[in-house]
């Protein structure tokens, strides 16, 4: 089998190059590959290298994904959260390939108490939202055999991530200012990976198109960004207590304590049950990322 993985650098990409080599051939491609284009700013090369390539799976991992960057860029984001999404969707039925995206909870008005159901009303606030909405919407009017998996607040054990950032600010300063009025749930890259490559066996062997679609993918439970960092500092102490940190106090704060140019949503719940259900899968509590992340970074 062969797979066409876009964006290979990117958080959850790195670990998809990980998760997808047992199933088979992967071509994992960034923006700067060579023999073949891995750029999403230019979707007509990207359709040419599925169609040079002929993968049985593409996965595309790559977005424009700096949220208030978009604000301002939106033809970029536009080109990359949904033009090169719409032409990978052609081309994979072009050539009779699945496809698998992923998109965000930003696609919903972050409002109310409630997980947020695949099919519930979409209304994104912010234009990363608004591009990802459409790169969802051209896929599935392209594409029968697609996955695509909303996620949120993702991230990985490589670059920068909020569990570093926040243990960086716990050594420097005493006092911590977190917002408390986003909710959601911390997402590790390798468990999204993990799941997609699970996901890949089944539609594979599933007869037809009988499992695509759209899944939440997260992990289990919720906090807010204030209990996240409250966990990560208490976690951190517990592991390492030679650590030197100096934060005496994590104050929590509402989100309009900072003003940012995209408008974040409060409730970024997503109710992974229909993932559950469908492909027979647990997830685990986001805690048991976290500190899996805090060993691999302490």
């Amino acid at each position: 089998m062969r797979v066409l993985l876009l964006g290979k650098n990117g958080q959850v990409g790195w670990e998809l190059q990980r998760s997808l080599a047992p199933l088979g051939e992967v071509l994992a491609l960034d923006r700067h590959s060579r023999d073949f284009c891995g750029d999403l700013s230019q979707p007509e090369r990207l359709a040419q290298t599925v169609l040079a390539y002929r993968p049985d799976v593409i996965v595309n991992a790559g977005a424009h994904t700096a949220v208030d960057k978009a604000e301002s860029e939106t033809p970029l984001a536009r080109c990359l959260n949904a033009t090169a999404p719409a032409a990978l969707a052609q081309a994979a039925a072009d050539t009779g390939a699945w496809l698998v995206h992923y998109s965000t909870d930003y696609v919903f008005n972050g409002q109310g108490g409630q997980a947020w159901q695949e099919d519930d009303a979409t209304g994104p606030l912010s234009v990363y939202g608004q591009t990802k909405l459409e790169g969802e919407q051209a896929i599935a009017q392209r594409c029968a055999k697609h996955l695509i998996f909303r996620t949120s607040w993702v991230y990985g054990a490589r670059g920068g991530n909020f569990a570093r950032t926040m243990l960086r600010l716990a050594g420097e300063r005493e006092r911590l200012t977190v917002i408390d009025d986003q909710h959601g749930a911390p997402t590790g890259a390798d468990l999204i990976a993990d799941v997609t490559a699970h996901a890949i066996r089944q539609v594979l062997a599933a007869p037809h198109e009988s499992l695509a679609g759209i899944y939440h993918l997260v992990a289990s439970g919720e906090t807010t960004w204030h209990g996240y960092a409250s966990h990560v500092v208490a976690q951190a102490r517990g592991m390492k207590p030679e650590l030197d940190l100096k934060v005496k106090e994590i104050v929590a704060v509402p989100t309009s304590a900072f003003v940012t140019p995209a408008q974040r949503p409060l409730n970024s719940r997503l109710s992974t049950r229909k993932l559950q259900q469908t492909f027979g899968l647990v997830l685990p509590p986001w805690q048991q990322g976290v500190d899996r992340l805090l060993t691999e970074i302490l």
